[in-house]
């Protein structure tokens, strides 16, 4: 029994020795980017950790990674100390682990990341007053594009006109975080404008109120949108029946609503309202 027990205990440690030294070899075995026979490899600056938007770089966040000498991405760095060398760097977006640093993404030394450096050539940042209602409900988050509608008067006389068409949206209240993943319901959205737009922009809210019409990915840049006044909201479809089996289908048209006014014995006068 002694001898069984023995060579069962013996037999278990070369079972987990072998293992052990399995596994070894499994994580000293060359990657597929290394072991292309061919392939020059070069070390490269990557985040260690997930860094946020804004967030000041620390060497603790970064590490060196063999990368394809072919792939390397032009701005990449090859030496953490570099990148400290003239002052603090804050990331002008966010950077997930594994992913190279590049000079692109990274604010000047020492300087504030604000959200100007967001900004394409040539624009400006323009903020609107929103709520729930006005702002697609917080569904609007930097990077999306939207119409701004402008509603104005009052009574009958109230009409709503698109001002601006594919805007991009760079912040919400006092955050320019483009990969928010949740709704958030905010009081100023600040959008990415002309000049010339910039100054239509301040005429819109000063002559009513403004909102957001979020757009779809594929929508075209621009396209022609008809104001409409009170009276537009009663407007029916109207269809004509074809005078005959060849005669094509008319499309619906558009009428506006119209009352008969009838004096004495005179034919009737069909008036539109305006």
């Amino acid at each position: 029994m002694k001898l069984r027990s023995f060579a069962t205990f013996f037999l278990g440690i070369s079972i987990a020795g072998a293992g052990a030294f399995t596994a070894t070899q499994i994580n000293m075995a060359p990657t597929a980017a290394t072991a292309m026979p061919g392939v020059g490899m070069v070390a490269i600056v990557t985040a260690q950790t997930e860094i946020a938007y804004g967030e000041p770089l620390d060497p603790a966040m970064l590490t060196l990674r063999a990368w394809p000498e072919n792939a390397v991405i032009e701005g990449s760095f090859t030496d953490i100390t570099t990148i400290f060398e003239d002052g603090t760097r804050r990331t002008l977006s966010r950077i997930f682990p594994g992913e190279p640093i590049l000079a692109a993404k990274l604010s000047a030394p020492n300087e504030r990341v604000t959200i100007v450096q967001k900004l394409s050539a040539g624009h400006r940042a323009v903020s609107i007053s929103i709520d729930a209602a006005t702002g697609v409900g917080g569904f609007v988050t930097p990077g999306d594009r939207v119409d701004i509608v402008m509603t104005a008067g009052s009574g009958t006389e109230i009409r709503a006109v698109t001002v601006l068409q594919n805007i991009r949206v760079v912040g919400i209240d006092q955050i320019s975080e483009e990969q928010r993943d949740k709704p958030m319901v905010a009081r100023t959205v600040t959008v990415e404008v002309t000049p010339e737009d910039s100054q239509r922009l301040a005429l819109a809210q000063r002559a009513g109120r403004l909102s957001l019409s979020l757009r779809e990915l594929d929508a075209p840049d621009f396209q022609p949108i008809s104001q409409i006044g009170f009276s537009d909201l009663f407007a029916v479809s109207t269809v004509e029946e074809p005078a005959s089996e060849d005669e094509a289908a008319p499309q619906p048209v558009l009428r506006r609503p119209s009352i008969l006014l009838r004096r004495g014995t005179d034919d009737a006068e069909e008036i539109f309202l305006k």
